[in-house]
């Protein structure tokens, strides 16, 4: 028998186009796992997600770039095929802050955790989370917003080189634009240029002092704030390996007791009067062995199948539990339990782990999705080689066209062209 109430469905909400987010497939398995009827908001389009056994339905997402009414009217769409209300899940940044803003609309159709509805951006919002750490007595690398491209300068010199840029709300930048949420800034020049694309962006720029990457230095702290206030589920882990190395996703990571990470994080949690799930990434300065909080994620990480405990807990089911009122059963730790995200760490995913290890794509009870995504992967890797080649290759000599050993054109022949 089943733990979690089976009679309440559960949505899991992701608006990013990103077919290779395993996250949204720990949480549909988790959930369906334990008998809950799960439907997907997510685009559909060659996501292994949709081959997954405990996917109920694929609904279509509201666009990139979609406000938050409009992300409501997407998610009330998929309330209509529902019999219940439905545990919501949002699995990116966007369908986070959506669902604090409007909750009063989207309550009588969804179960919500209780707390205020700004809290979600407020702690998303990279250049709002410096204001928040110093007021919770946490950590966090020195930030600077600078006002215009000259002050952007000034501050890359004041701050020191390299520093790393990010944009306040990454969640807005738009699609093809080339900006990356975060960045290692090497120039005042840099500094300058990456301002100048501030409107392009949609949000602003914030420099922040630059803590280097190192052995034991990446740690990430995932949990459930229940109803009360009290961490349950999830835990402290530590990254072995990034996708892309020293400055990527986890691709490879192990839970480790750490009860300093453990108290920022009750520390943090507590002084904002969160509820919910949440993911929290930390770096140790080596100078001073303090860690520093960098990002707030108001969602699962995509690695929460991580601190899968001894009762089974995650902090996926945690949510479902606790907001359909039934209890959190009290597990136990598994340290040294594994986590590997096996197309970016293929090697990794060959080792055993003191306590188990969990794959974020391959799983016995749910195969389709581990090949599903090693054909999207094959076929992601092949055309990214073939841009490459494409670039380093010679433009080839066209019927006419001078040699680079041909004498030179006349000045009517190059004003005709």
């Amino acid at each position: 028998m089943s733990l979690l109430d089976t009679r309440v469905p559960a949505v899991v909400l992701r608006i990013d186009r990103n077919p290779f987010h395993h996250g949204t497939l720990g949480a549909v398995r988790s959930l369906g796992r334990a008998g809950v009827e799960v439907h997907v908001v997510a685009d559909g389009a060659g996501s292994p997600v949709r081959r997954s056994r405990y996917v109920r339905r694929m609904h279509p997402p509201p666009p990139p770039g979609a406000s938050a009414p409009e992300i409501v009217a997407a998610l009330r769409r998929v309330a209509g095929h529902l019999a219940r209300p439905a545990v919501l899940v949002p699995m990116d940044d966007a369908g986070a802050i959506a669902a604090g803003l409007m909750r009063d609309d989207l309550s009588p159709h969804y179960l919500l955790p209780q707390m205020p509805g700004t809290l979600p951006a407020r702690v998303a919002d990279k250049a709002e989370l410096a204001d928040v750490c110093a007021s919770a007595d946490v950590p966090h690398p020195v930030t600077l917003v600078p006002d215009g491209p000259r002050r952007a300068a000034e501050d890359a010199r004041r701050l020191g080189l390299p520093l790393v840029a990010k944009w306040s709300r990454p969640w807005l930048l738009p699609a093809g634009s080339g900006l990356r949420s975060t960045c290692l800034v090497h120039s005042a020049q840099q500094a300058r240029e990456l301002y100048a694309r501030t409107e392009e962006a949609g949000s602003r720029l914030l420099l922040q002092a630059y803590l280097p990457p190192g052995p034991d230095r990446d740690w990430f702290f995932h949990g459930y704030a229940d109803r009360s206030g009290a961490l349950r589920a999830g835990g402290p882990g530590r990254k072995q390996l990034s996708w892309p190395r020293a400055a990527g996703l986890t691709a490879v990571g192990h839970w480790t007791p750490n009860p300093e990470v453990r108290a920022l994080a009750e520390r943090l949690t507590g002084a904002l009067g969160y509820r919910g799930v949440l993911d929290l990434d930390f770096r140790r300065c080596a100078v001073t062995g303090a860690y520093h909080l960098l990002d707030f994620n108001p969602r699962p990480g995509a690695q929460f199948r991580l601190f899968a405990d001894s009762a089974g807990l995650d902090v996926v089911r945690a949510l479902h539990l606790d907001l359909t009122g039934r209890p959190l059963p009290d597990g136990d730790p598994v340290a040294g339990r594994a986590f590997v995200v096996e197309n970016y760490a293929p090697f990794a995913a060959l080792r055993t782990a003191p306590g188990g290890r969990e794959l974020a794509w391959y799983a016995r009870d749910d195969r389709a999705p581990g090949w599903a995504m090693w054909a999207l992967w094959c076929r992601h890797v092949s055309g990214r080689l073939r841009q490459r080649l494409g670039a380093a290759a010679p433009v080839p000599a066209q019927r006419g066209a001078l040699r680079a050993d041909s004498p030179s054109r006349t000045d009517n022949e190059k004003a005709s062209n």
